[in-house]
């Protein structure tokens, strides 16, 4: 089976996602590619990458789960952006332990922890809002075995 390209795997993904803005007001595509980015400077794997792009597709309902069965991905790529998919009242230490199970997703988490704590975008939201966020990221980072300041 030939899978999609990256550049494939980007253009689905800008385009699901080409309505939504983050907690900032920005196009959400700018927090996908610093993901994709992140995964590929940390050593990633082309399928990892692919899942960098597509790692909020299902949760953020912009793709669905029969898509993300039905799509020319590897099963690997499927694996992970399942894996990152939160699922409704999921308890962090299920979804943190999910991560840590399946192969390769934790490269693809740490790029999105990464863009996600990063201290301007932080610095952008209101007080409580940034604080909040900081302290949910420090507990995933503590349930992934990561350090606190860990990119």
């Amino acid at each position: 089976m030939e899978y999609l390209s990256l550049t494939e795997v980007e253009r689905i993904a800008r385009s699901a996602h080409a309505e939504q803005t983050d907690k900032n007001g920005h196009p959400y595509a700018e927090h996908l590619a610093a993901v994709a980015h992140g995964v590929a400077e940390r050593g990633g794997s082309a399928e990892q990458i692919a899942a960098g792009w597509l790692h909020d597709a299902l949760e953020d309902d912009k793709l669905t789960r029969e898509w993300l069965a039905g799509a020319a991905l590897s099963a690997t790529t499927k694996a992970i952006v399942d894996a990152l998919t939160k699922r409704p009242g999921e308890p962090l230490e299920e979804y943190t332990a999910r991560i840590l199970a399946t192969p390769g997703a934790l490269v693809v988490k740490r790029a999105d922890l990464a863009h996600n704590s990063d201290p301007v975008r932080l610095a952008r939201l209101d007080r409580a809002t940034a604080e909040r966020l900081a302290a949910k990221y420090r507990r995933t980072r503590e349930l992934l075995g990561l350090p606190a300041d860990s990119d």
